[in-house]
């Protein structure tokens, strides 16, 4: 196991690290912008350094100055979180070629699941159901409108280095097929450094269905069960679940298999999540995402498998010590995604000073967060700040046990989603499993 772990990140999931490093022994090192240097996971830290201002992002996504506060810290390894350079097989690279060890995939596996049409060539290849469409970029707007008239409208013509909905544009008919093809490029550019684009059936009403993987360097891949995460709101998730509460038990092995298909095929290792979308019975690969998730807690809370130590371990070269018949999910799991936003202002940031933080606690509630009473959320990073987490025998005790948590928080100085997940609760639609992907762009009418 590794003496010293640099976490390249902030919030409540450098937090996260920091804890599962204790238990393990392990000394964590955090890195700050001027901004954090009174944050919560630079106090919990043992020693933090400075890798640069608060300018937006930026410090955050300094490679060069990561690598120099490692190499002070005479760090072992580099845990990179989720968001900022999580992502970056690039990133992924010079950590491989550095003294560190990376604490995620391979970094040509990233690359791999980073273009999504070799992804989608990936998971054909383990026999794993896509949505109809290209798995090689399209050159024109003329191969768009062939894809169209052989499968119908509408079609998605997407980024193929996209992700969050950026550098997708949707086409219900003929005559937006240019405008779409040329904006899917221009976006892919200026947000992934890559303007290939391919182009797939558009799904209406779909589920999103995720599978929670974990590899090692053995050959050995596990499952861990499914996270319904259909709740969101441009494509950004609000509320996750599990297990779904719309598949049948068959599906649900069919869609773990596929997804563990996948994940081995690919020679992935360590945590990853192979993401699905559900419609009519059926369900199709969507894409992976190479990294931890913000989710992670809820697939923990149910299977009593630490995803984040097992990272660790994993990335120090141990083996899975647990079969595939051991991960036994037990009992349904909510989680509700806790941000510094105006749900009545069009979910609008809205940073400030938290002067009263008193979140839920009592039996089958769990909180991760990235703040404590006093503490600022500041206006250069995501407004997420918390996540409350609830435990229960069934899904009708966690919505019951979700109502109690969220009514029992006590947050002052900024808003916060809770009234929106309050509100979501209450929603027949929600309680009985109806909604989809659209239910709350489309169809709830956020108070």
């Amino acid at each position: 196991m590794f003496d010293r772990v640099l976490i390249a990140n902030r919030g409540e999931i450098a937090v996260r690290i920091i804890q599962a490093c204790r238990e393990l022994g392990v000394t964590p090192v955090a890195v700050y912008s001027d901004t954090d240097e009174d944050a919560k996971h630079v106090r919990l830290a043992d020693e933090a350094h400075r890798i640069g201002e608060s300018v937006a992002r930026k410090s955050y996504l300094d490679q060069e100055a990561i690598l120099d506060a490692a190499r002070e810290a005479d760090a072992d390894a580099i845990h990179p979180g989720y968001g900022f350079l999580a992502e970056s097989a690039g990133f992924a690279a010079n950590v491989e070629d550095s003294d560190f060890a990376w604490i995620g995939p391979p970094s040509d596996v990233m690359a791999d699941f980073g273009e999504k049409t070799k992804a989608r060539t990936i998971m054909r290849r383990a026999d794993v159901p896509i949505v109809p469409g290209t798995t090689d970029p399209v050159e024109t707007a003329d191969e768009v409108r062939a894809f169209a008239d052989e499968h119908g409208y509408p079609v998605a013509i997407k980024a193929d280095g996209g992700g969050g909905g950026r550098g997708l544009k949707v086409v219900r008919g003929e005559d937006g097929i240019e405008e779409a093809f040329r904006n899917a490029k221009q976006e892919g550019e200026a947000y992934f450094d890559n303007d290939s684009v391919y182009v797939e059936r558009f799904l209406e009403n779909p589920r999103h269905i995720e599978v929670q993987v974990l590899g090692d360097h053995h050959g050995n891949v596990r499952h861990l069960g499914e996270r319904d995460c259909s709740v969101q709101r441009r494509q950004q998730k609000l509320i996750e679940e599990t297990p779904s509460p719309v598949l049948t038990d068959g599906t649900r092995e069919e869609v773990c298999a596929a997804a563990k298909r996948g994940a081995a095929e690919a020679g992935y290792v360590n945590a990853g999540t192979v993401e699905f979308l559900y419609e009519d019975g059926e369900f199709y690969f969507l894409e992976v995402n190479a990294r931890i998730q913000v989710e992670h807690t809820i697939t923990e809370i149910v299977t009593d498998i630490d995803l984040v130590k097992w990272q660790l371990r994993v990335a120090a070269g141990e083996e899975l010590s647990f079969s595939q018949e051991a991960v036994e999910p037990h009992g349904a799991a909510m989680e509700f995604r806790v941000n510094a936003e105006d749900p009545s202002e069009d979910f609008s940031p809205m940073p400030g000073e938290v002067s009263t933080y008193r979140p839920p606690r009592g039996i089958g509630v769990r909180i991760d967060d990235g703040v404590d009473e006093g503490d600022s959320i500041a206006p250069f990073y995501d407004s997420m700040f918390a996540k409350f987490v609830v435990h229960a025998e069934d899904r009708r005790e966690a919505l019951d046990r979700g109502r109690r948590a969220l009514e029992e928080a006590s947050i002052e100085g900024v808003p916060t989603t809770i009234p929106f997940h309050e509100q979501v609760l209450n929603d027949e639609r929600f309680v009985e499993a109806e909604h989809t992907t659209k239910f709350v762009d489309e169809e709830l009418t956020v108070e």
